[in-house]
C-alpha cells in the first residue's frame, strides 16, 4: 500500500537498520523500545492484520516465527528468553495496520497482570 509506513520501510523508501531480512520477512529495531531488545518483524508484503496473514498466506506465519528465532539468536537472547507480541485490530492494541510482531528481550519481561 502506498501510504503504509511498513510497506515503505520494506521497499527501502524509509531507511532502517535491517537486523534480519530474507525474501519475505524484514526485522528492524522499534523506534520506541520498551525493552533492551525490541525488534519488529514484518512480512514484506502488506497484510493489514494477523487474521489477513493467516487466511491469505499461512506459510508466511511460519516464516515470521522462524525469523523471530534467528533474530533472537543474533541478539543473543535465544537462551535467556524473549517475548513475542502480536497485536490484532484496535482492541488488541494494533496501531499500525501492517501485520507485525514485537520481539522483546534482554531483561526479565515479567508476568502479565492478574497472573
Amino acid at each position: 500500500m502506498a501510504d503504509c509506513l511498513f510497506c515503505k520501510i520494506a521497499a527501502g523508501e524509509i531507511p532502517v537498520e535491517r537486523i534480519y531480512e530474507n525474501n519475505d520477512v524484514l526485522a528492524f529495531p522499534d523506534i520506541n523500545p520498551v525493552a533492551p531488545v525490541h525488534i519488529l518483524i514484518i512480512p514484506k508484503k502488506h497484510y493489514a492484520t494477523s487474521i489477513d496473514l493467516s487466511e491469505e498466506a499461512p506459510e508466511l506465519c511460519a516464516a515470521m516465527l522462524k525469523a523471530s528465532t534467528e533474530v533472537a539468536r543474533f541478539q543473543g537472547i535465544d537462551k535467556s528468553g524473549f517475548r513475542l507480541i502480536l497485536n490484532t485490530n484496535a482492541d488488541g492494541g494494533q496501531e499500525i495496520f501492517h501485520m507485525h510482531m514485537h520481539l522483546l528481550g534482554g531483561e526479565y519481561i515479567g508476568r502479565l497482570r492478574g497472573r
